[in-house]
C-alpha cells in the first residue's frame, strides 16, 4: 500500500507529533509511507526529540497547504491507497481509496452543515487518542469513533531515586486556545507554598520544551524562570527522549495540572486529552499526583496507582503525604509501573495496522 500521513503541526514537536510520526513508522513494514510536508528538517527534529527512526519515511510536498488548489490535491491524493490526517474538525477533500481522521481534542466548534456531513461519508474511520476525546468528538461530529491510545515507549533506567517532583510538558502549546495550557505557573506557586510551610530536601523539576525560534516564547520563559529564584526549582529545557528518561527514573513524584481553573464544560479542550508524559513517568515508577480531569482519569486509578486531585489544597496535601510516607510511596510506585505497561509495547502499532487494513 502507498500511505500518506499529514500533521499540520509537525513543526511543533509536541506529543501529537510523536503520535503521528510513530503512526507513520508503524505502517512502514510492507508499505510506502509519505509525510506531507515541505521541510524534512522538521520531521528529523521530531525524530530526534522522541528517539524515532524515520529513515524510511519519505517527505513529499505538502498538498494540504493553502497554496495548493483542490484539483491538484485531488490528482495527487488519487495515488494513495490510504491517507491519515490529524484533524481539527476540518475534513479535506481527497481522492485516496481510504481516508482516516485522527482527532486529539474536543472540537466544540466543528461544522455540522450538509457539506461537512457529505465529506464525513468519505471518511473510513475517525479515531481518537482517549475516551475523553471520543465522548466529545462523537457528539461534535456525529460519528462513532474508535480509540487508539497514543504510543508509549517505556525506557526506565536503573538509577537511584531522588527527592524530585517532576513535570514534563511544552511551555506553550500553539494549537490550544489558552496561554498556560500545562498550568506550570500554577504548579510552581503550589510548590513554593509547600516549601514555605516546611517541605525540605525536595526539589521541583520542570522539563519544558521551548520554541527557541520564537523570541516571544523565549522571553516569556525567561520571565517564568525568574519567578522561581530562591526556591529549589530547576528547569531542563528541550531535552531528548533519552535525557527525559534520566529525569523520569530519578524522580519519585509526577505532577500534571492541565485544565485547572478552566470551565471544562464549556472548553473541554483545555483539559489534558490523554497524558503521555504521565504514563511515561509511571513507567519509571513515579507516583502521579494529577488533576482529576480529561484523559488523566483513564490513566490513574485514585489511591491505587497514584492520586487524583480536584483543588490545589489536595495537590499539596496528597503530595506531602507521599513525601512523608515511604511505604505508601513504594506501594503506589510499583502499582503505577505495572499500570503503565498497559499502554506500551506493540499495542499502538497493532491497533493502527488493524484499523488501516480493515
Amino acid at each position: 500500500m502507498r500511505i500518506g500521513v499529514y500533521d499540520p503541526y509537525l513543526d511543533d514537536m509536541g506529543g501529537g507529533e510523536k503520535y503521528m510520526v510513530t503512526l507513520a513508522t508503524s505502517l512502514l513494514p510492507g508499505n510506502e509511507v509519505d509525510i506531507f510536508w515541505d521541510n524534512r528538517d522538521d520531521l528529523d527534529r521530531v525524530a530526534q526529540r522522541f528517539s524515532l527512526d524515520v529513515a524510511n519515511l519519505r517527505v513529499v510536498p505538502n498538498i494540504f497547504s493553502q497554496k495548493v488548489g483542490t484539483i491538484k490535491r485531488l490528482i495527487e491524493t488519487k495515488k494513495y491507497d490510504a491517507i491519515i490526517i490529524l484533524s481539527d474538525g476540518s475534513i479535506p477533500l481527497v481522492s485516496s481509496k481510504k481516508l482516516f481522521l485522527h482527532v486529539q481534542q474536543p472540537i466544540p466548534n466543528a461544522k455540522k452543515n450538509i457539506k461537512s456531513r457529505l465529506k464525513l461519508k468519505r471518511v473510513n474511520k475517525v479515531f481518537c487518542n482517549s475516551y475523553f476525546t471520543k465522548s466529545f468528538v462523537d457528539k461534535d461530529l456525529g460519528v462513532d469513533s474508535i480509540v487508539v491510545y497514543p504510543p508509549v515507549s517505556l525506557h526506565p533506567k536503573n538509577v537511584s531515586k531522588e527527592n524530585i517532583i517532576l513535570h514534563v510538558g511544552r511551555f506553550r502549546v500553539r494549537n490550544v486556545g489558552v496561554s498556560d495550557y500545562k498550568k506550570q505557573d500554577v504548579m510552581v506557586e503550589v510548590f513554593k507554598k509547600m516549601v514555605k510551610k516546611g517541605l525540605k530536601k525536595w526539589k521541583f523539576v520542570i522539563a519544558a520544551s521551548v520554541a527557541s525560534s520564537s523570541e516571544d516564547e523565549v522571553k516569556l520563559f525567561e520571565e517564568f524562570v525568574n519567578k522561581t529564584k530562591d526556591f529549589p526549582i530547576e528547569f531542563e529545557v528541550n531535552k531528548s527522549n533519552a535525557e527525559l528518561w534520566d529525569l523520569y527514573s530519578k524522580a519519585k513524584i509526577y505532577w500534571h495540572a492541565s485544565g485547572f481553573g478552566e470551565d471544562l464544560e464549556k472548553h473541554p479542550e483545555f483539559a489534558e486529552h490523554f497524558g503521555i508524559s504521565t504514563v511515561e513517568a509511571m513507567g519509571a515508577g513515579d507516583v502521579p499526583v494529577v488533576i482529576n480531569a480529561g484523559g488523566q482519569k483513564e490513566i490513574v486509578e485514585d489511591e491505587v496507582t497514584g492520586f487524583l486531585w480536584n483543588n490545589l489544597d489536595e495537590l499539596a496535601d496528597k503530595t506531602m503525604l507521599l513525601t512523608r510516607e515511604d511505604k505508601i510511596l513504594a506501594t503506589m510506585s510499583a502499582a503505577a509501573k505495572k499500570k503503565a505497561k498497559d499502554f506500551a509495547g506493540d499495542r499502538f502499532a497493532d491497533d493502527v495496522r488493524r484499523m488501516v487494513y480493515a
